[in-house]
């Protein structure tokens, strides 16, 4: 098990909580997660049952298959950064003893919009995969981080899979398409890939990125004050209407730029829920889906209110690893929280020492 690190001063702990304080916080501490001992042991051993892949790996076959971006994040480098807060409604007392589920209680947020991939230059489409990071901060030596994205389920269930299907995507030279036959070959090798991307083509369509639904996918415990262990996932449910028809899908950016008018407009809010597992429930497999009939507590409601371009200070230079995880929440036996928190620290120690990549989205900041 991973130490977790600290990354505030220890005279925060009786400090109020704001966004203020958050922030002047992670921004006196830099490259935090680039001095956490365990994440760089992390990233420089194996990954999987195999022995096979390596962190390292992992970052080569982005540069394969994406290009070179110094600079930029491996695989989400198109993305902005985000503030706001959660106000817990006291729910998730009984089933965790973190304090961000205390009744009353309002954590600030940092976070990040971002779309897959490791070509920031990359153009917005409708059918894009949404990624969404958080940073639940506190006043003292915790933190809770979570990597969401908008599908129901992963397409993979193991870091070799993962890296099967990157490679098996890299576009070709003459169409800027994935190689059908190398696809098709993978996906042959890999039937749970097959039956979670349809899981996830079924899903209900956003019109972008505040009215989209968000999944941690892997599963994690609760653990409540007496110790009690329940398995549990989570996401956040919009609260934004769909829009009544899809937005224009004007230049290069247009899923980022209908964020911004967005929050011109106001905060964006979801509800955060979790579903709490049975007992024949997969707890190692993201590309399988918990029935819908599963109990489903609400936690709280996630707000979101300002937006700027990626800076020294700000999101840009948080790692949202999955495994820093405040007391009250455990990580399960699925192998790809390890191997998600070997790669990003591999990816995070990459690009602190890139210098020269103008952000990939600009943006006026919008703050309420």
């Amino acid at each position: 098990m991973r130490k977790r690190p600290r990354y505030f001063p220890s005279s925060w702990a009786e400090a109020p909580i704001d966004r203020r304080g958050v922030l002047v916080g992670m921004a006196a501490v830099g490259g935090f997660l680039a001095v956490d001992a365990a994440a760089v042991v992390y990233a420089r051993g194996p990954i999987g049952s195999g022995g096979r892949l390596t962190p390292q790996g992992f970052i080569d076959a982005f540069r394969q298959v994406h290009g070179s971006h110094p600079g930029f994040r491996r695989n989400h480098a198109k993305g902005v950064a985000v503030t706001g807060y959660f106000d817990a409604n006291g729910n998730g007392v009984q089933l965790s003893r973190a304090a961000v589920f205390r009744s009353g209680r309002r954590t600030p947020i940092l976070g990040r919009f971002s779309l897959p991939g490791g070509n920031p230059t990359v153009a917005d489409t409708a059918a894009a995969s949404r990624g969404l990071g958080l940073t639940f901060g506190y006043p003292g030596a915790e933190q809770w981080r979570t990597a969401m994205l908008n599908s129901p389920v992963f397409p993979d269930n193991s870091p070799q899979g993962f890296y099967d299907r990157l490679l098996a995507s890299k576009p070709r030279a003459d169409t800027g398409k994935p190689d059908p036959e190398a696809m098709a070959r993978f996906l042959a090798a890999h039937p749970e890939t097959a039956r979670a991307m349809a899981v996830i083509k079924q899903q209900p369509a956003s019109s972008g990125f505040g009215d989209s639904a968000y999944h941690g996918l892997n599963t994690f415990y609760f653990v409540n004050a007496a110790g009690e262990r329940t398995p549990v996932r989570w996401s956040l449910a919009p609260l934004a209407a769909p829009r009544a028809s899809p937005p224009p899908e004007n230049g290069p950016n247009w899923l980022f730029d209908n964020l911004i008018q967005d929050l011109r407009f106001g905060p964006l809010r979801w509800r955060l829920l979790v579903t709490v597992a049975e007992p024949q429930d997969t707890l190692t497999d993201a590309t399988v889906a918990w029935p819908p009939e599963r109990r489903v507590v609400e936690l709280g409601t996630v707000v979101i209110d300002s937006i700027e371009r990626e800076r020294r200070g700000n999101a840009r230079d948080i790692n949202f690893d999955p495994m820093v995880l405040p007391d009250g929440i455990a990580p399960s036996a699925d192998p790809f929280l390890a191997a998600r928190s070997a790669v990003y620290a591999a990816s995070f120690r990459r690009r602190a020492g890139e210098r020269g990549a103008r952000p990939a989205v600009e943006v006026d900041a919008v703050s309420r």
